[in-house]
Order: C-alpha cells, then sequence, then structure tokens
C-alpha cells in the first residue's frame, strides 16, 4: 500500500513541478524589408540614418487588435535613469495581421536601443522586447 501512495505522490508532484512554456511574442529586426524568405536572416547592428525593419510575432491574439510601440534610447546623459523616449506608435492591426505585424523605422543617432510593445488590452506587461544597436 505504501509502494502505491508513493506512486501517487510522485505522479503528483510530477504533473504539479513540470514547468509548460507557451510561445511568447517576439520582434525581429531586418536590413531589409521582411518577406517570408528573410525573415530569419535578422541583424542587431544598425548604420545610422538607414531604415530598420522589424517584424512584431504574436502566437496569441490580441483582443482589442491594438498595440502600443516604444523605441528607447540607453543613454547616461539624460537625467531620466539614462533612458530617453526616443519615438512611440498607436497601431491597429488589419485582419490579416491577427499574428504579426511588419513595419520600419529610422534612427539618426547612434547609441543602445531597445523596443518594447505592447497590447491596448493590458497597457502595464510588455508583449515582447527586444535590443539592438545603431552605428555611425
Amino acid at each position: 500500500m505504501k509502494k502505491y501512495i508513493l506512486i501517487f505522490i510522485t505522479f503528483l508532484l510530477l504533473i504539479f513541478t513540470t514547468a509548460c512554456t507557451q510561445d511568447k511574442a517576439a520582434i525581429l529586426f531586418n536590413k531589409y524589408p521582411i518577406t517570408e524568405k528573410n525573415i530569419y536572416d535578422y541583424s542587431v547592428n544598425f548604420q545610422a540614418g538607414s531604415r530598420i525593419y522589424y517584424v512584431i510575432l504574436m502566437p496569441e491574439k490580441v483582443e482589442s487588435r491594438y498595440l502600443y510601440i516604444q523605441i528607447i534610447k540607453k543613454d547616461n546623459d539624460y537625467g531620466r535613469l539614462g533612458y530617453n523616449l526616443i519615438q512611440t506608435r498607436d497601431i491597429r492591426l488589419k485582419d490579416e495581421e491577427i499574428n504579426y505585424f511588419t513595419d520600419y523605422f529610422v534612427l539618426n543617432q547612434e547609441g543602445f536601443y531597445f523596443m518594447r510593445v505592447y497590447s491596448k488590452d493590458n497597457p502595464h506587461k510588455i508583449l515582447a522586447s527586444a535590443e539592438f544597436y545603431v552605428s555611425k
């Protein structure tokens, strides 16, 4: 009887302690317009003044279909703990863009940047975040 109880407790511990990870949203950057052929040729180093193409991949559907994007520069020249908000953008996802969004932006200052994506459903939770570098 002790053997069955031990097996049952082990089975319960296995079920409750194994971690199942969900797919998370991601941001991929590229130097060229993103297509199905070059989506995995992503880069994180870009030249100042050049177009930075990006795609936001979302495995789960965003209920409100609105995204909020921030581009932030890490810099110690500013008095706000070294962060400077460079660009913000509100996006409405179209019917064919339920699981992805692609566009580009241009940055003229060199430095270390990161991009954050929020859903309008829950604006306090970051859907995706990615870092990149702009050089001269």
